[in-house]
């Protein structure tokens, strides 16, 4: 989406939440932090100008989502989401889909055996405790409150044949992920499906209505012909 926004031309910034050490660089210019709420996003809307607001985020991250929606609704700005389809489950799949976090963790038979906890580093509060063995995978080196854990430090996209070598090492029986789509994190349902084992899938958030597309195309036909501030 940045490099369609950077080639095209168009005045626009691109905004980091800031919690990666090292974000990766993009060829717009970039701010990192938060807005402070749907108020403080408001506020840089008009201070900057801004026009038209992709929300390009994680389609987990429910909160700067909701933020986006209430700070366009009280400025008039344009608004659309960018989110990729959600994964389907495939022949094969032994998928238990549940709500939230904490059923997630409910959902587990807390029989001590491995588990991979494939949801990143903010919401492992609701397995705290469980008689399980973890393996987590991180971008990067970061805490996490769990114990009996093992943590791989690694960046996708990630390989089928990698996935299913890694889950075989530790002797992985159970995945538990979040529904977040897209090819990078798709290789460990893939591998869980060739080894047989179940995975926990957790349904992405509600949020309000608004437009959403799949392809930088479409938002790129969206904002077709402006040369306002995005």
């Amino acid at each position: 989406m940045a490099r369609a926004l950077a080639e095209a031309g168009l005045d626009a910034v691109y905004s980091y939440a800031g919690r990666t050490a090292n974000p990766v660089a993009q060829p717009l210019p970039t701010r990192i932090g938060g807005f402070g709420g749907p108020e403080g996003l408001a506020d840089y809307l008009r201070a900057e100008r801004i026009s038209h607001v992709i929300d390009a985020t994680h389609p987990f991250a429910e909160g700067m989502s909701r933020n986006a929606v209430a700070a366009c609704c009280a400025t008039g700005t344009a608004l659309i989401a960018l989110e990729r389809p959600p994964w389907v489950a495939e022949p094969g799949d032994r998928w238990t889909r549940v709500a939230d976090y904490e059923a997630a963790a409910r959902a587990l038979p807390g029989d001590g055996s491995a588990v991979f906890l494939a949801i990143g580093r903010q919401n492992l509060q609701p397995f705290v405790g469980l008689n399980h063995v973890w393996m987590l995978r991180f971008a990067e080196v970061a805490a996490h409150p769990l114990r009996d854990a093992t943590l791989i430090v690694s960046r996708g996209p990630f390989t089928v044949a990698g996935d299913i070598a890694l889950m075989r090492r530790h002797a992985i029986a159970h995945v538990v992920a979040k529904n977040a789509g897209g090819q990078a994190a798709q290789a460990k349902l893939a591998a869980a499906r060739a080894l047989g084992l179940p995975v926990v899938m957790i349904d992405r958030p509600v949020l309000p209505l608004r437009r959403v597309v799949a392809t930088p195309a479409e938002v790129m036909a969206w904002l077709h012909g402006t040369d306002r501030g995005v």
